[in-house]
């Protein structure tokens, strides 16, 4: 393998739009030298895959291709997929390309639908993970000095740690807030002063929340930079925390299975989609059904292979997140990510019309009278399924506000995503308050 290309920011500057000369070496890359980059290190984890993983070698050899047989980048689309069902199926450490004495640390998922996803990291990993997180707090706009707050919950989950990670890296300070304890949050952001806070949208809104619940208006406060990540989010919650928070809200991608948050990151300076750090993280855009590449800027289901992951790389990891890729801006090498709409696995399907839950955000968000915290319940009544909207009302709308935002999320939903729901207007924090990952789709439909 060549070096990693991994250096972090060299400067003091503050300023929210870097100079040329303050990106790392890698951000420097030209497209062709990037290129040339990818295609060294793909063809190094494809033999490393094949070697060391028995589950790669059963799958390529199925599929009748070899590591050879890669000798550009489009050739990757001939080697076969990776899903969430494999590294289940191999849990624990079936999928470890190292032996089990070289692996640093280990995360997982919450295995709340199955056996936990299972991943491992070698030091090499480790510093590689906190170099891109670093890179990706100083795309946006996070400086070596600054504190940082990181509400992202610590353990198996990747989050705390990765962000963690990078900030110290990229040689801020860190807060290790973790989730929950919600007003003593509040009481630290407001003591220690951070710049940026590092956080899920959805407690952000909680913390919103609190704030204001202690009479401190969240304007005055001294973040500047919001790194919002776990969940997809849309413009509206932007332009929410925005102007509630008087900072910059940003969006990060990453999941576990791939590295952990830092896969790729919204830079401050264009707030235009996410910039894929190409040089660890491969990207493609399946069709979900057809299983076929689609080109740049046509949505599909975003599809990851690691380049430089030596206990776990990943080929083809299907992420079930669904986006397009653009060409780079404020990276002009690094293609772009769109915001994540939603997950096909989220989908709701509700007679025969798709429905994501950031659709109906856009319509809450857009609606006044009503506060930006909301569940989705489906039941079914007469073998027929129902979906309820149960939304929060702003602490300050009358009754007659609530029952015409009532109507008016109906009627929106009905005319924007073409299906017929109920709608009801709850009173204002009597919906769960999300602590980390927000549950938004409530099931309660009797199984089949």
């Amino acid at each position: 393998m060549t070096t990693t290309h991994n250096e972090v920011p060299n400067t003091r500057r503050r300023g929210s739009a870097p100079a040329l000369d303050d990106l790392s070496a890698a951000e420097r890359l030209s497209i062709d030298e990037l290129r040339a980059l990818q295609l060294e290190r793909l063809q190094w984890t494809l033999r490393h895959a094949y070697e060391n993983v028995p589950l790669y070698r059963r799958k390529f050899d199925e599929a009748g291709v070899h590591p050879d047989d890669c000798r550009e980048l489009a050739d990757l689309a001939k080697f076969p997929y990776t899903t969430k069902q494999d590294l289940r199926d191999a849990y624990p450490f079936g999928m470890f390309a190292v032996p089990e004495s070289e692996v640093s640390r280990i995360h997982a998922s919450s295995g709340t639908t199955g056996k936990p996803t299972v991943v491992g990291y070698t030091a090499t990993d480790i510093d590689n993970w906190a170099g891109v997180m670093a890179r990706s707090i100083f795309a946006a706009g996070g400086r070596p000095g600054h504190k940082v707050h990181v509400s992202y919950g610590y353990g198996l989950f990747t989050g705390g740690l990765g962000a963690h990670y990078g900030a110290e890296k990229l040689g801020c300070t860190v807060v290790p807030a973790s989730g929950g304890m919600t007003a003593r949050q509040v009481q630290l952001i407001t003591d220690f002063r951070p710049e940026v806070i590092m956080v899920t949208p959805s407690y952000m809104l909680t913390l919103l929340d609190e704030f204001e619940r202690q009479g401190i208006d969240p304007r005055s406060t001294s973040l500047q930079v919001g790194i919002f990540g776990a969940e997809p989010w849309t413009e509206h919650m932007r332009r929410e925390l925005e102007e509630r928070m008087n900072l910059h809200a940003v969006d990060i991608y990453g999941l576990s299975e791939v590295m952990g948050p830092g896969v790729a990151q919204e830079c401050v300076e264009t707030k235009d989609g996410l910039h894929i750090w190409e040089d660890h993280f491969y990207p493609e855009v399946v069709d979900p059904l057809e299983d076929t590449v689609l080109a740049d800027g046509v949505t599909g289901e975003l599809v990851f292979t690691s380049l430089t992951k030596q206990a776990l790389p990943i080929i083809r990891y299907r992420t079930r997140d669904l986006t397009a890729l653009r060409p780079g801006t404020a990276r002009p090498a690094y293609r772009r990510m769109d915001k994540v709409t939603g997950r096909s696995d989220d989908m709701i399907i509700l007679r025969g019309v798709n429905v994501f839950p950031t659709q109906i955000e856009e319509i809450v968000l857009g609606t006044d009278g009503l506060a930006p915290h909301f569940q989705l319940r489906l039941t079914r009544q007469d073998r027929m399924d129902h979906l309820t909207v149960l939304v929060e009302a702003d602490p300050d709308a009358p009754q007659e506000r609530r029952r015409a935002a009532s109507s008016e999320v109906a009627e929106r939903v009905k005319d924007g995503v073409g299906v017929t729901v109920g709608v009801e207007v709850v009173d204002p924090e009597s919906l769960e308050r999300s602590v980390g990952k927000l549950r938004r789709v409530v099931d309660q439909r009797p199984p089949q």
